[in-house]
């Protein structure tokens, strides 16, 4: 489901020049030395019929964040589509870390707080996060503006051994060298299960575009191969797709 056009850029930023520049060169300069990246991926659903300026704070609000310190990149705004027959979800915030330790420092951070409680949860009918240490260092930190994102959260059936599990990941990384168009592809298992309503496996592909990604999707023959290979493992799955905005986040 298309989630509701906003009727306004929400992302008017106010941010100091010189310090995201620093950021975003430290950003890349970091990323081989790091020995993990921490994947953070929060679904939000608006409430129907919710004034669109509300949605605008909001998705504005979301994407300042880039300004905390332990935050390598941060991307929020309105989802593509969703695929999933239990939920519907409008809006994502996708953003990385160096650990979980900095993950924790901006979940507790005073400006991360006040945006949820004054933005998010008053005008959100349902909320969904999930956290992974991807299995590899993404080659690019910062997502380019206009690249399609997949993420994709598979719920496993019970007592599933660390076999089975270590299976389920195998295929996904696998993914990438079955499909053409996917730049990057990150996944691993969720450790923060408070807000992920039983999701435990979970993954983030990134193509240039949405026009590589519906190219992917059209080997159909391909698609029903890979899921073959996982599907009595698998109770259920949420595929979301978004692409990330253009805007001074990502500069």
């Amino acid at each position: 489901m298309r989630a509701r056009p906003l009727l306004s850029t929400p992302f008017s930023l106010t941010f100091s020049p010189p310090k995201r520049l620093s950021r975003l060169k430290s950003s890349f300069s970091v990323k081989s030395a790091m020995s993990s990246t921490i994947e953070h991926v929060v679904l939000f659903k608006v409430k129907p019929d919710v004034d669109p300026s509300k949605v605008n704070t909001m998705v504005t609000n979301l994407n300042g964040l880039i300004s905390l310190d332990p935050v390598l990149h941060l991307t929020a705004g309105p989802v593509l589509r969703t695929g999933s027959s239990l939920f519907t979800f409008t809006h994502m915030l996708h953003s990385r870390y160096n650990s979980k330790s900095d993950l924790d420092t901006y979940s507790q951070h005073p400006n991360h707080l006040s945006v949820v409680r004054e933005s998010v949860l008053p005008i959100c009918e349902d909320i969904m996060a999930v956290d992974w240490v991807a299995d590899r260092t993404p080659n690019t930190i910062v997502i380019p503006p206009g690249s399609a994102v997949r993420i994709s959260f598979l719920k496993l059936k019970e007592d599933l051994g660390e076999e089975v599990k270590n299976e389920v990941l195998g295929v996904i990384k696998g993914i990438k060298e079955n499909f053409g168009g996917i730049e990057e592809i990150t996944c691993g298992e969720n450790f923060s299960p408070a807000r992920a309503k039983g999701f435990s496996i979970a993954s983030i592909a990134i193509f240039n575009g949405v026009k590589e990604m519906e190219e992917a999707d059209s080997n159909q023959e391909l698609l029903k191969l890979q899921k073959e290979k996982v599907k009595e493992h698998v109770e259920s799955v949420i595929v979301v797709d978004y692409v990330v905005p253009s805007s001074p986040s990502n500069l």
